[in-house]
């Protein structure tokens, strides 16, 4: 039985999730302020996820890596933003102990993660998979898909991206980084509108 937290955390709204299954807990993209959130709902972390790379994902790793001792999982791709600030925002530099490439399966204390690369809003913008859950990061929101005008982003990789996704054949709930759930079937229908943008 999986459980979800999840609170909208800095100026950006950004969601960070708390999921638990048997006890242990998951967080993932404790951006911006998240911090404090985290270790009141916290009783036994196992693992720190970053769907991506961008401050306001990515703030809080190191407080909770300090407070909590547990290992981060970054896409490969994303960690010099984790530990360089590309983007001059003041954010405190995290590094991985798991650097994540491509689609990469881990069994994290019995709990199953599927990371799913899927590149365009940033070189390593991945969703990360729990049972029939799908936590998308800034790749897909609800009734949108993540921007691809920043540095490191790319039009032709989110094009290739979203082909991807239209291939998964699942009955999957989405928890995006931002904004309100959705899900799989409701996201893949809204996917060809995006394509006429891509170029």
């Amino acid at each position: 039985m999986m459980q979800i937290k999840s609170r909208a955390c800095g100026a950006y709204g950004t969601n960070c999730y708390i999921v638990t299954i048997d006890g242990k807990e998951i967080i993932i993209d404790p951006g911006m302020e998240a911090a404090e959130w985290v270790l009141a709902q916290v009783s036994h972390p196992i693992a720190i996820l970053n769907t991506h790379g961008h401050f306001d994902h990515v703030w809080s790793n190191a407080a909770l890596v300090k407070a909590l001792h547990i290992p981060l999982y970054a896409p490969i791709e994303d960690c010099f933003m984790l530990e360089s600030d590309p983007f001059i925002q003041g954010t405190p530099a995290s590094y991985a102990d798991v650097k994540v490439v491509g689609d990469q399966r881990f069994e994290l204390e019995g709990i199953v993660v599927q990371f799913l690369h899927f590149p365009g809003h940033t070189p390593g913008c991945s969703a990360i998979l729990i049972g029939n859950t799908l936590f998308s990061g800034d790749f897909i929101f609800k009734n949108s898909i993540g921007r691809y005008d920043f540095p490191y982003s790319s039009s032709d990789q989110m094009r290739q991206s979203l082909e991807k996704f239209l291939q998964i054949d699942a009955d999957w709930e989405i928890f995006p980084g931002h904004g309100e759930r959705t899900t799989l079937k409701v996201e893949q229908k809204n996917v060809p509108y995006w394509f006429s943008f891509l170029g």
